[in-house]
C-alpha cells in the first residue's frame, strides 16, 4: 500500500510526526506539509506554503487532495503521530475501503476522535441537558449512519476526495466536518481499521467536548 502523509499547520510540524512517519518504513509515501515553516531536518517533505489570509483550513485539506500522487491519503493536523505498527496494522486490515479512520488515543491512552457518532437519537441526546453531541461509539458498524468524521483526522481514497472537496465557504468550528461527514457517508464504505494507532501530542486525556465512550 502507498500513502500520501498530508499535514496541515500554521506554525511547525513537530520534528516527533515527520519521525514517527519515516519510522514506519513504508515503501512508498510521501509526507506534504500544507503551511507554516519548514525546518532543515524535514528533507523527505513536500512543502507548500500557505498564507492564512487566502483562506480558511479546509482549503489546505483539499491542496493535500491536489497535490497527493498516491491513492491512500492521510489526513492529519500537526499533533498527531504514528505508532511504530501503524503501516502493518494498514497491512492486515487492507484496502477495501473509500473512507476510514484508525484508533486515535490521548496521551494517556484515552480515546481520542475516532469512531464518533453525532446527534445519534438514542446515544446523543439521552443525557440531560445535551443535544448535538459528539459521542464515541464502540468500534462496531451499527450507528454506521450517524457517524462523523472529526477534521483533525481521517484516512481516504484520493478520488473520494476530489468528488467530495471540503466546503471552503466553512472554517474551523464552523461544523466543516460535519457538512462533510454527512455528505460522504451517505455514498462511500466507510469502516474502522483497530489495527493501527495514531496518538495525540496535544491532548493528554479525553476532551470534556465529548461525552465518554457509551457501550451498546
Amino acid at each position: 500500500m502507498k500513502f500520501t502523509f498530508g499535514i496541515i499547520t500554521s506554525t511547525q510540524v513537530p520534528v516527533e510526526v515527520i519521525q514517527s512517519i519515516n519510522s514506519l518504513n513504508i515503501p512508498e509515501y510521501e509526507i506534504i506539509v500544507i503551511g507554516g515553516g519548514l525546518k532543515p531536518w524535514y528533507d523527505n517533505v513536500i512543502h507548500k506554503p500557505f498564507d492564512e489570509n487566502s483562506g480558511p483550513y479546509t482549503l489546505k485539506k483539499n491542496l493535500i487532495t491536489k497535490y497527493a500522487k498516491y491513492e491512500n491519503i492521510v489526513y492529519t493536523h500537526d499533533y498527531l503521530i504514528f505508532d511504530n505498527n501503524w503501516y502493518e496494522g494498514f497491512k492486515k486490515f487492507g484496502d477495501d475501503w473509500d473512507i476510514c479512520m484508525n484508533v486515535i488515543q490521548n496521551q494517556d491512552g484515552t480515546r481520542f476522535r475516532d469512531w464518533c457518532v453525532w446527534d445519534d437519537p438514542t446515544l446523543c441526546y439521552n443525557v440531560e441537558g445535551y443535544s448535538h453531541r459528539v459521542i464515541l461509539a464502540p468500534y462496531d458498524y451499527k450507528k454506521i449512519h450517524y457517524m462523523y468524521i472529526s477534521g483533525s483526522y481521517w484516512v481516504a481514497k484520493k478520488s473520494v476526495m476530489e468528488e467530495n472537496m471540503l466546503n471552503e465557504n466553512l472554517g474551523w468550528g464552523e461544523g466543516e466536518d460535519v457538512e462533510w461527514s454527512k455528505r460522504v457517508l451517505s455514498k462511500y464504505s466507510y469502516k474502522m481499521n483497530t489495527h493501527s494507532i495514531t496518538k495525540s501530542l496535544k491532548y493528554k486525556k479525553l476532551s470534556a467536548e465529548i461525552i465518554p465512550e457509551v457501550l451498546i
